[in-house]
């Protein structure tokens, strides 16, 4: 039946990943859903969101990609941030309310050395301001009504956390850090911690995502130069979405065994048990991910689909 002249064009099975450099001010689902006009595709979504105030790197998924979304909620994540020192505000970033101003009287050997504190395996104290549920109800709605519950302090780790900029003076009372960090840190957080051991205080004053797992910004692509493109050069930008899976152990398939796995069977493969792996089948490609189980066995988790 012909599509009604004016009628929306239908959405297209389109499977990959767009490597995204998110602007400023734009909400990771509104970036998600630009992207998804661009690309017209039927079903999309987005591996962990980033918050409007920050920039950079923001992987999208389309179609069969969406399966394994969730793989990079567990990545290690790098950042450079900016921190703006003697000014305290109620969300510890720019966005917030000034709570206090005090003096900045501190040289580059005291913020070098503050930073060589927090690197490790150390606690951290969510902000009142985010997304993690008490009773059901996300924090950021008890701190709007001015209401602020007890937090228990998560571990974190911080692999690697260097200065980037910042004279003697530090003038201006500005910084930037790069920070390489495992999953659940709040860089905002980190930001106010580190200002409160100097003694005057911090907020995040600007932050950027530069890496997740094994993925890059410099691979990433921004709305504006994607919507300047023709669709077949948007669509050659895509990954495929094994690309989210890089940091895992593969396993290749003869014909038969992964003909076994695509209808949800055992094969065997020997691996250190619990282990999951990025499966292909040695003529076709990517499977899916498995996990090696017990005795010598290779059990399907999520599987592409092969229609």
């Amino acid at each position: 039946m012909p599509r009604r002249e004016g009628a929306k064009p239908a959405r297209r099975r389109l499977d990959g990943v767009l490597l995204l450099d998110k602007a400023l001010g734009l909400s990771s689902n509104h970036a998600l859903q630009a992207a998804r006009r661009l690309y017209n595709a039927e079903k999309a979504g987005h591996t962990g969101t980033l918050d409007p105030l920050a920039t950079g790197l923001l992987p999208l998924c389309f179609g069969e990609a969406t399966k394994f979304s969730g793989e990079l909620l567990n990545a290690d994540k790098r950042y450079v941030a900016t921190v703006q020192l003697g000014v305290i505000t109620d969300t510890a970033d720019a966005e917030g309310a000034v709570l206090e101003r005090r003096p900045v009287a501190v040289g580059r050997p005291d913020v070098e050395a503050s930073l060589a504190g927090f690197v490790g395996e150390i606690e951290q104290v969510p902000p009142m301001y985010s997304a993690l549920k008490r009773d059901g109800k996300p924090l950021y709605e008890y701190a709007r009504a001015g209401i602020e519950v007890e937090r228990a302090a998560r571990r974190i780790s911080i692999y690697e956390l260097r200065l980037l900029d910042g004279g003697d003076d530090l003038a201006n009372g500005r910084f930037v850090f790069e920070v390489r960090c495992s999953k659940g840190t709040y860089v905002r957080t980190l930001a106010a911690d580190i200002g409160d051991r100097l003694g005057c205080g911090a907020h995040l004053a600007a932050l950027r995502r530069t890496g997740i797992g094994a993925l890059d910004v410099a691979q990433a692509h921004s709305l504006t130069m994607l919507e300047a493109l023709t669709a077949e050069a948007r669509d050659a930008l895509l990954l495929p979405p094994d690309s989210l899976l890089m940091d895992l152990a593969e396993a290749r398939l003869d014909a038969a065994d992964a003909a076994r796995l695509r209808h949800g069977q055992v094969v065997r493969w020997s691996a250190e048990e619990g282990v999951r792996l990025r499966v292909y089948d040695a003529e076709q490609g990517f499977i899916g991910v498995c996990r090696q189980v017990a005795d010598g066995w290779l059990q399907p988790l999520r599987l592409v689909s092969s229609a």
